[in-house]
């Protein structure tokens, strides 16, 4: 055709984590249907440096940018590859579309289908596998048909009747039988030697073996969305359909890399829903809660984090995750082992970067709107370390959708800076406990008080929103934050998509901002997590903004968790404040006037929040939710907690499935959709403005 074309030309090709893009000379070769390249074109009459076979390859521009692209080959090898404009892009794709097209077309030619094909899953399984004891019945032929079969004009597709569903199941269970073979020999071999269990091919052949199962399973379950949208119409009023359930969860065949006695696994993860109430599924009214704070105690958890332990014990599991990873792949959607998470749910972890309210409060006390914008600077950068938690990178529990976290903070209003240069609370962290103790007998009047609540309000994409608000000084923070999880070789990053608003109505002020991206680094040694990228604050009313930079270690030399920023009059585009510094150690901010502040985090003093006791939350509030997996893992029973977390995780997926099956959107209990965003329901903003209203009224 006169589209297929031999094009050449240079591009850029990422390589690897240290070298990174690197600019190679492209050859596309459409008569051989290969893509190939070379160090640079005048060693093009050489061998080549790779080549694509291009038959059933995928060609997919990136969502990245708009010069990024990637060719699938159907080998699994991947080109990630970078054209210079998107002019230039698109040429490319274009013609490599073109020419992948005509040699898959021309391989299904010359080689046609055959008329059928048929095999039995359990002809080559062992003595012990389910698929000896099958009955005469089951025969596979029946069921499993590879081929291309026209149905005569006018027939129609027989309803598959129950029993053959369950012949199916049957079938499939024999197919999981051996594939647990499969997975318990690879295992049984030894750590070291010719033939290992961490053979990078065998870890291959259990990521795969495992994705052909999660496939075959989720294709039963269009059969049974399929058997129950044809029998619907003909059940009678009030009949409920009974979902055939896999008889092996398939969700954890690796447990730390141990070989399993999968039968009791199967009878204990079942004790264990028994169990947990939790994991009925949920009827509960999605009216909001007033929460009254006179039934929050001071929080006496202290769930410091431990380090991972000897990693080279759960090196066999960090591999198996890694051979079914790609770079830049999602991880929305993949299950991280047990043992790296924190003992918290992540709506938690937005309440704990809230643990220096004296800061957040003293905001609105800047006499000026420079004072206000430093002061938010100030506050935002000291809340990152005590929201981490530590240094290693250990991931706290994924909110299930509905989930909901409630707290509160109490604190002296003598301890609120009313002053520039007084931000910072003097109190040190043994003193601060007994203040704690001292409000308690104190009256309303003495001290300020800090709501927070957070809900995950969607799961695919994971969203959570949160808001807190002071009501004394008439000042509330809402925010709603969307992470996105990559694979980065030997990283993890997730970015947190999303924006916030503080809103002080005494000032009439309202300042955006935005968070960084956190980085979990070196993850088959001792991982550690870091901050990286720009964010911006922002008050249109006041002409003030904030540009901060969480700098990346480079890969020589630099040092760790820097961050700098400045403060400036956008009007003028004067600076009046510069931060420098770590923001888990120490921060230095100059001012205009030439002043300089240290600010210690580590010493900073830390105000505990305030919870309900269990017995008091909702059963989906996070501690109340997560409490058997958090129990868990402080006796420090890996498996038990996966069973548990896997217990919850799958009541989360059926409830998602008979939402989609009864076409029943979900309902969210404190926060509304606006725009882009979600909102809190019932914001200061609005309660103010409306007592406000009342008020002009009344007069």
């Amino acid at each position: 055709s006169d589209h297929m074309e031999n094009i050449c030309g240079y591009l850029m090709k990422y390589t690897n984590l240290v070298t990174g893009w690197q600019y190679r000379f492209f050859v596309l070769n459409n008569d051989a249907g290969l893509l190939e390249y070379f160090v640079n074109e005048q060693s093009r009459h050489l061998k080549p440096r790779g080549t694509l076979q291009l038959a059933g390859a995928v060609i997919s521009p990136s969502d990245e940018d708009s010069h990024t692209f990637t060719v699938n080959a159907a080998s699994g090898e991947q080109y990630k590859l970078r054209a210079t404009d998107a002019k230039e892009r698109q040429h490319w794709v274009s013609r490599l579309q073109i020419c992948t097209q005509h040699h898959t077309e021309a391989i299904g030619k010359n080689n046609p289908p055959l008329k059928s094909r048929s095999f039995s899953l359990a002809s080559q399984g062992s003595a012990n596998s389910p698929g000896v004891q099958r009955r005469p019945s089951q025969n596979a032929v029946s069921f499993f048909n590879v081929g291309h079969h026209r149905l005569p004009t006018g027939k129609k597709v027989p309803i598959m009747q129950p029993d053959h569903l369950v012949d199916v199941r049957e079938m499939m269970s024999q197919a999981e039988g051996q594939q647990r073979d499969l997975i318990r020999s690879i295992e049984c071999l030894p750590v070291s030697g010719h033939l290992t269990s961490l053979d990078q091919d065998l870890l291959m052949l259990k990521a795969t073996s495992m994705a052909t199962m999660n496939c075959l399973n989720d294709c039963f379950h269009i059969l049974q969305l399929q058997h129950a949208s044809q029998q619907k119409g003909s059940l009678p009023a009030g009949t409920t359909i009974s979902w055939l359930d896999p008889k092996i969860s398939l969700a954890n065949h690796f447990k730390n890399g141990a070989a399993q006695n999968f039968p009791a696994e199967i009878n204990k993860a079942a004790s264990v829903r028994e169990e947990q109430p939790i994991a009925e599924p949920c009827q509960l009214t999605r009216e909001p809660e007033e929460i009254n704070p006179e039934e929050e105690l001071e929080d006496i958890c202290d769930d410091k984090e431990d380090d991972l332990g000897a990693v080279e014990e759960q090196r066999s599991v960090i591999l198996h995750l890694l051979s079914q990873l790609k770079l830049g792949m999602d991880l929305t959607r993949v299950v991280l082992p047990t043992f790296i998470l924190e003992k918290r749910s992540l709506l938690e972890m937005y309440a704990d970067f809230m643990s220096h309210p004296d800061l957040f409060i003293a905001i609105t006390n800047g006499a000026t709107p420079e004072e206000r914008m430093i002061r938010f600077v100030e506050y935002y950068l000291t809340s990152f370390h005590e929201g981490r938690k530590g240094a290693i990178a250990k991931k706290p529990y994924n909110p299930i959708i509905g989930e909901t976290f409630h707290c509160s903070w109490r604190l002296p209003k003598s301890d609120v800076a009313t002053d520039a240069g007084s931000n910072f609370s003097a109190h040190s962290p043994s003193e601060q406990g007994t203040l704690s103790k001292d409000l308690e007998g104190q009256t309303e009047l003495d001290y300020y008080t800090v709501k927070f609540v957070a809900e995950q309000v969607s799961h695919h994409p994971p969203v959570s929103g949160f808001y807190a608000e002071c009501v004394e000084r008439k000042m509330c923070v809402n925010a709603h934050v969307w992470t996105k999880s990559k694979f980065l070789g030997m990283s993890i990053g997730v970015t947190m998509v999303g924006e916030g608003l503080l809103s002080l109505l005494e000032h009439g002020e309202e300042y955006t901002f935005s968070l960084p991206c956190a980085y979990a680094r070196s993850i088959l040694t001792v991982p550690w997590v870091e901050l990286g990228g720009k964010v911006n604050i922002n008050c249109v009313k006041t002409g003030y903004s904030a540009s901060i930079n969480f700098h990346t270690k480079p890969f020589y030399g630099g040092k760790l968790h820097r961050v700098t920023g400045e403060v400036k009059q956008n009007t003028t585009n004067t600076v009046v404040c510069r931060v420098q510094g770590e923001w888990n150690s120490v921060l230095e901010f100059t001012y205009s006037n030439g002043e300089t502040k240290y600010v210690d985090l580590t010493k900073l003093s830390v105000t505990r929040k305030r919870v309900r006791p269990l017995e008091k939350q909702g059963p989906f509030e996070s501690r109340r939710l997560w409490q058997h997996v958090t129990e868990s893992l402080r006796d420090g029973d890996i498996d038990k907690a996966t069973e548990h977390k896997r217990a919850l995780e799958e009541r989360q997926r059926n409830e998602e499935r008979l939402r989609v099956e009864t076409e029943t959107p979900w309902c969210t209990k404190y926060f509304l959709k606006e725009g882009d965003g979600w909102v809190y329901h019932k914001p200061l903003w609005k309660t103010v403005s409306a007592v406000q209203t009342q008020q002009m009224d009344t007069n």
